[in-house]
Formats: C-alpha cells, structure tokens, sequence
C-alpha cells in the first residue's frame, strides 16, 4: 500500500480535528483581545460545529459532482481562509462568522477525505490505510487543549490560527500531486429540500446538544433547538423514503453491515466525545493540576491511537469485524469505567498507563468500524456513505459532551455539590454503559462480514471476487 496517500489526507483531517478543540483553552485571552467575555466566545465552538453539521451532508453529493479531489483541495482552501480570518478577527461577530467559513471547508475535508482513500485503495489493503487515517480523530481533539495553551501562553493565540496557513498550503499542494484523479460523476440535481432538512436536523440538534454542554446561552435554548433539530430529522426520513435521489440516502442501512457500524460507533462514541470533556475539568478542578499538566496526561490517549495502527490489520484478519468489534467495544468501555477509580491520590503513572490502553482500544475500534462502514458496499455508494457516517459523528459527539455535562449538573443539583468527586464517578459509569451498548450491534453480524477486507476466514477465490465486484458494480447508483 503507497502510505504516501493516507498520510497527506491525515495530515489534513488532524489539522481539522484539533482546530475543533484548540480555542478551549485559549478563550480568555482572545475574548480579552475582541472585547468580549470567555462565556459568550463559546459561541465560536459551537458554531465551528454547526457549520460541520450544516455541509457534511452534501459533501458525498459534491465530491460525486465535481469530483473528489477537486472538492478536498477546496475545502482545504475554505479552511485556511477561515483560519487567516479568525486570526485577523476584532470583534465576536467577525470571530463567529470566521469559525463558520473553517467549519464549512471542515465539513467537506473530513468525509471528502475517506471518500477519496475508499476508492483509491484496494480492499483487502482498506484496514492498514484506514488505521493511519484514523489517528487524526483521536490524536486531534486530545493534542487541541494543551497545544492551545502552549501556544497563547509563550505566542499570541493569534498563531492557532496562523499555523494552519503553512499546513493547508503545503496540503493543497501535496493532495494535487499525490491524489488521484477522480472523474466527476452525471449526478442528478441536488436534493434541496433534503439538504435543508438535513441542515436544519443537524445543526439543530448539534448545536442545541452544545448550548446544553455549554452555556453560553441559556439551557432551555439548547433543549428546544435540539428538539427543534429532531423534529426536523423525522421530516427528512419521510422526504427520503419519497426522493428519488435523497442528499443522504438511508436506503443504505439495509446492509447489515452499513447499519451495525453507524449504529454501534454512534453508540461507542457517546463516551468517547464525553471523555475529552469530563478528563480536563476532574484533573484541574478535582486534582488541581493545571491545564498544561492534565493536558499531558490526557495526551496518553494519543499515544495509544498511534501504537494501534501497527496491529489492526493482524487483529482483523485473526478475528474478522464482528470479535474485533465487540471486543474493542467491550473493554474500551470498561477503561472509560476506570476513570471513575482516578482520585487526587492516583499515581500520574497509573493514569497514564490507563489512558494509553484506552487509546489504544478506541483506536482500534474505529479503525474497524471506519472500515466495516465501506466493507459491504460498492465504491458508487461510497460517497452517501462517507456523509451519513461523518454526520451521526458529529451528533454522536455533541450527545456524548451534553449527557456528560448534564449528568455532572444533575449530579450537584442532588448532592448540593457542584462539579465534586461523585458527579464526576457517575459520568463516567454512565457513558461507560452507554458506549458498552454498541457491541449488541455486532453480535448479529455473519462471522465472514466483510471478509473481502479484513482477510479473516476462508479466502474467495479469484472467480467468487470476480462475482462479488459485478455484483456490487451492478446495484443502483445511491449518488
């Protein structure tokens, strides 16, 4: 496999996963420097995440319509205009509106991205590319914080932003040259009324899920923007079961194995967005580390993610998707569990070790689950799948921060006290539970599900993957 390929697309996926999470820390001083107040700059995160959830759902329809690596190099454009934009930002208006145009060429990078690894890379070579794509999304929300308050505290936050423009430039030109070229394809007109829906739906509820977690408004607009967002989804099923050519085709969840990866990873990755939201806050409010020393800890993860990509492939071809998965699923949950255990008294050491094994395990997952997403469908239907999969992400994310956050509220409002060491023992427990719920997904799947990418089990022969590919070449176009 030309590692070359993954790689470049890594490098822009981590520059967009960890631009999500590198203001956090940064806050005060940039709303010292635009003349507002750090609870009122939350409204940049949760813009970020709106403009993410507003595009993902028509990335599969653009990159089918003018062709995958044109659409990356784009979006790659968007972002680094968006990034110059936010660093020449003087006023909260012009800092939102800045984090919009980021998050809008974010929205098409990430789904784009796999999009263009899914049919550039053979099959059985799927798992190994996979792992190194996945990295970013667990390196990058982990390395956001701490890089962040590294960079205010010796720099100017000024240059969170500015660093993107060397990354993005060096990316556009690299994608040009190693990418390969993908002819855009004779889509039928866009599904408007299906990408507003879509729209209203994920926005509505990612950003009322994040006003919930976050309040820089008040809670009980989160709630009815969230419910709003669900209302809005419900009309989208029945727009889609009437469209002929919906901008998300939910006529994919009938492959068992399409349905079981966006089912079970939404699931798992309930606790997995709630973690990097609930760690910072115990370690520095319950621990009294600062956020540079529990960024450090927490960057355990990272490491752990990276060290998996040499054994997912061996994983997969020992045991196929559907042990992997329960497996990955299973003790992954039991680490986040764990955390519950931590105490100021903890060794550093102890921590880390535990943290590093959770990496590991979460990375394992979704390398699998990223890859079971494709495993069962044609490289036609590849582009709706890429769009459906990154849009429950960013749900399934923004669910996991605000069930986190409203357990620790909830817990206080009981106890009488806020944020202390038992709130923080029942988050983790219960997104625990919760992301331990994805493993029912896969116990249904054959044990030769997606066979043709993992390696497990009996080998096809060269006449029974000949049938295979014609068979999936001659299902209907989802695009």
């Amino acid at each position: 496999m030309n590692r070359t390929l993954p790689l470049v697309l890594a490098v822009a996926l981590f520059m967009e996963n960890m631009d999500s999470t590198v203001i956090a820390t940064s806050l005060p001083a940039i709303a010292e420097d635009i003349g507002t107040n750090p609870v009122t700059l939350k409204l940049a995160l949760t813009t970020y995440l709106v403009a993410l959830a507003v595009f993902i759902p028509v990335s599969g329809w653009m990159a089918d319509r003018f062709g995958a690596k044109r659409v990356f190099r784009f979006a790659i454009g968007v972002f680094v205009l968006g990034s110059l934009a936010c660093a020449f930002s003087n006023s909260l208006l012009a800092f939102v509106l800045a984090r919009f145009l980021q998050g809008m060429g974010g929205a098409m990078m990430t789904p784009v991205a796999r999009l263009v690894l899914v049919r550039a890379t053979p099959r059985n070579q799927l798992i190994s590319a996979m792992a190194w794509l996945s990295v970013p999304a667990l390196v990058g929300p982990v390395s956001g914080p701490p890089l962040g308050g590294f960079i205010t505290t010796y720099f100017s936050w000024h240059w969170i932003f500015l660093i993107n423009v060397p990354i993005g430039l060096a990316g556009i030109l690299l994608s040009g040259r190693i990418l390969p070229d993908f002819e855009p394809e004779h889509t039928k007109k866009l599904d408007f009324t299906g990408f507003l829906l879509s729209g209203l739906a994920a926005s509505g509820i990612v950003f009322g899920l994040s006003v919930i977690s976050l309040p820089a408004l008040p809670p009980v607009v989160g709630v009815v923007t969230a419910l709003f967002g669900f209302l809005m989804a419900a009309l989208y099923i029945l727009h889609a079961r009437r469209a002929a050519n919906p901008v998300l085709n939910l006529r994919l969840f009938s492959n068992h194995a399409f349905r079981a990866a966006i089912v079970g990873g939404s699931l798992f990755r309930i606790g997995v967005g709630a973690v990097p939201f609930l760690l910072p806050l115990m370690f520095q409010l319950q621990f009294g580390l600062t956020p540079f020393q529990s960024g450090l800890l927490t960057f355990a993860s990272a490491l752990g993610a990276i060290s998996m990509k040499f054994v997912a492939t061996t994983a997969l071809r020992a045991a196929g998707f559907r042990l992997t998965l329960i497996f990955a699923a299973l003790a992954g949950s039991l680490l986040i569990a764990a955390n519950a255990l931590f105490a100021p008294s903890t060794p550093h050491g102890a921590i880390f070790a535990v943290l590093l094994a959770a990496g590991f395990l979460r990375s394992l997952f979704f390398t699998s689950n990223n890859a079971l997403v494709f495993a069962e469908l044609s490289d036609r239907e590849a582009g709706q799948a890429t769009a459906i999969a990154a849009a429950t992400q960013q749900i399934s994310i923004a669910m996991g921060v605000a069930i986190g956050g409203g357990i620790l509220e909830i817990t206080g409002y009981i106890t009488g006290e806020p944020l202390g060491p038992q709130a923080f023992v029942n988050a983790y427990v219960i997104v625990a539970f919760l992301s331990a719920l994805a493993a029912f997904s896969f116990i249904r799947l054959p044990a030769d599900t997606g066979s043709a990418v993992s390696g497990h089990g009996t080998k096809r022969t060269a006449e029974q993957e000949q049938a295979l590919a014609a068979e999936r070449s001659a299902q209907p176009s989802s695009a």
